[in-house]
């Protein structure tokens, strides 16, 4: 039977609609277990022919996916191959939810940063908790660059000058600046966020899935194409591991409680705090 093994997330399946919750203590971490998961169910829910709709949500209040495992991007090779012709793994299993014939939404009310924010913006929908949801690309402030897919997404949801600011600024969005960006398509009061997405879910999975795949696929159509930017993002990614200021920059952030419930809940903070301190030194 499809769906059965899984540790950190729960699915259930209701009316064509598939609800995936992650639940993966103690906040969320995109480590490699939740990754493989993540890229496991994305398959099994592709050849599902009784899905229609895929609603992700968290088990935490406070985190929908904290972030990518810095540790994990620490353990990359740091020597800079030549550009590839083939995506990525993370990105082949993100990419997947924008062009499989199946509708795929988020409902976010906890901090959703990083890779986690990537994942999200490869989904076809993103629904925001006020005053909860909080979503962010930290990844310049530790040396790195969003390499998930975040610059590739965020220019075409909310525009140039509105995608640096995220990337570049590394601050987090609340659900109400990020709907006036383009960020997610709307931002809810919490009370509100399930039955709205539900029963949205719910309204589109009883429409035939042919319709459904069609008008995905005429959608797809009039975006710009986003393989050969995925491609180029991995190999600047790549770049920027090789770069002596990224490895210290990450090995602070994990001496400095990266990764722990704490620091994560006020992660703007931690890196003002880090900003601070470089500035002390250097001065």
């Amino acid at each position: 039977m499809p769906y059965e093994g899984y540790e950190c997330l729960q699915i259930q399946l209701d009316r064509g609609v598939a609800f995936v919750t992650i639940d993966h203590p103690p906040i969320n971490l995109f480590d490699m277990a939740l990754i493989e998961e993540i890229d496991r169910v994305g398959v099994e829910l592709a050849a599902d022919d009784a899905v229609r709709v895929i609603v992700f949500d968290s088990a935490n209040p406070e985190f929908f996916i904290a972030h990518a495992d810095v540790s994990l991007i620490q353990t990359l090779p740091d020597d800079v191959p030549p550009k590839s012709d083939e995506l990525s793994f993370f990105h082949v299993m993100v990419d997947r939810f924008r062009t499989i014939p199946k509708v795929s939404m988020a409902k976010i009310a906890g901090r959703c940063r990083g890779g986690g924010s990537e994942f999200v913006l490869s989904l076809d929908m993103r629904f925001a908790a006020l005053g909860r949801a909080l979503l962010a690309q930290p990844e310049v402030a530790i040396g790195i660059i969003p390499g998930g897919s975040g610059t590739q997404r965020l220019p075409r949801l909310m525009g140039r000058g509105r995608a640096l600011e995220v990337v570049l600024g590394c601050e987090d969005f609340p659900a109400d600046l990020a709907e006036r960006y383009g960020y997610v398509n709307r931002a809810l009061p919490a009370d509100e966020l399930d039955n709205f997405v539900d029963t949205l879910a719910y309204r589109i999975a009883s429409f035939p899935a042919d319709s459904i795949r069609l008008a995905k696929e005429a959608v797809a159509a009039a975006e710009p194409p986003v393989t050969e930017g995925l491609l180029e993002e991995a190999h600047l990614f790549n770049q920027t591991l090789a770069t002596s200021e990224a490895k210290r920059r990450m090995a602070d952030f994990m001496s400095a409680g990266g990764q722990t419930r704490d620091v994560e809940l006020d992660l703007d903070a931690a890196i003002a705090g880090a900003a601070d301190a470089r500035a002390e030194d250097e001065g």
